[in-house]
């Protein structure tokens, strides 16, 4: 495929695409800025920021952790993210003795704590280890949200906070979370470091 084929046939369908599920995504403004004060006042009382999800949202979840423990925008203090998907020795550990639907509830039923927040990921909104997550975390006390999409599937409303995006296409949705995720960051680091302007 040649450089004129691929703008016509792949860049120029895909980027209209996204721009027309973006200009929902304004829609989440109070839900945004509600989970990222949730999660700045964990931080400030001494709490954690947990994540979770399977492939594409794993990956999601993790990028969300490590902007918080090493830096998103501006130099600032570390702040404690960790990402429940990236560890091979304790999934496949939790996987062959509880099943993989435990691979998550498992962990924060370990090292969640009473007002820690746990940010699942899904996609589908359907997956159950995060879904078990999610219930493990209400019932251990945790501030809960979720990242969803195509129409939320069995985590909506599961959540204390929630995002779902108005697409049934995977790769937008992870577009528009990737989107959200850095936005949620940058409120976080506004927070931390007393910016009202860039």
């Amino acid at each position: 495929m040649n450089q004129g084929l691929i703008k016509r046939f792949l860049i120029d369908p895909h980027a209209e695409s996204l721009r027309g599920v973006l200009a929902g995504i304004s829609s989440h403004e109070t839900v945004l800025q509600s989970l990222a004060d949730a999660i700045y006042g964990a931080f400030e009382a001494g709490n954690k920021l947990l994540t979770c999800g399977n492939g594409g949202s794993a990956a999601q979840a993790a990028h969300l952790a490590e902007e918080f423990t090493g830096r998103f925008w501006r130099e600032r203090r570390s702040l404690p993210g960790l990402c429940l998907a990236v560890d091979g020795t304790v999934l496949t550990c939790i996987i062959n003795d509880f099943g993989p639907e435990e691979m998550f509830a498992r962990q924060v039923a370990s090292v969640g704590m009473r007002g820690d927040v746990l940010i699942g990921f899904s996609t589908s909104g359907n997956s159950t280890n995060v879904i078990r997550a999610l219930d493990t975390g209400r019932e251990r006390g945790l501030v809960t949200a979720a990242f969803l999409g195509k129409g939320g599937g069995r985590m909506k409303g599961m959540a204390d906070f929630e995002f779902v995006v108005d697409s049934d296409s995977t790769m937008r949705i992870q577009e528009c979370h990737l989107f959200l995720i850095h936005m949620l960051c940058e409120a976080v680091e506004r927070r931390v470091l007393r910016l009202d302007s860039p």
